[in-house]
């Protein structure tokens, strides 16, 4: 395990989340992840902390509103939210962590029509 940051576009939202350095991502095929390019990494809450710009983010629901998408108010870039399939978790968005500390990223694709399916089989991905 290694401590990557990451942070919004703008720096206004920054975050550290601990994470092995090889990253086993996921790359959801549902509306809101295929439109804004999210890579997903699922962690427990407890190893997600929120630095600084938790006055920057604004939240959107939708569908079930479960799921709690942050966003910068500034640049708009989604760097993390509580994920409907973890809601006791943090999902990251890969794309938002500092390379210096990524070995490899595995990317796994999640099919968001056969949701119940794609969770079990990438369950051991967000474990403690």
């Amino acid at each position: 395990m290694v401590i990557h940051l990451g942070q919004c576009h703008c720096g206004r939202v920054r975050f550290e989340v601990q994470a092995p350095a090889r990253i086993d991502a996921l790359d959801c095929n549902c509306s809101i992840c295929r439109m804004s390019g999210f890579l997903h990494l699922i962690v427990p809450a407890s190893r997600f902390r929120l630095l600084d710009g938790a006055n920057a983010l604004t939240e959107y629901t939708f569908n079930t509103s479960v799921a709690k998408h942050r966003f910068c108010k500034v640049c708009g870039i989604k760097a993390f939210y509580i994920p409907r399939s973890h809601p006791n978790g943090v999902d990251v968005n890969v794309h938002c962590l500092d390379a210096a500390t990524i070995e490899h990223i595995e990317i796994t694709l999640f099919d968001d029509t056969r949701r119940e399916a794609s969770t079990a089989a990438v369950a051991h991905l967000s474990r403690d």
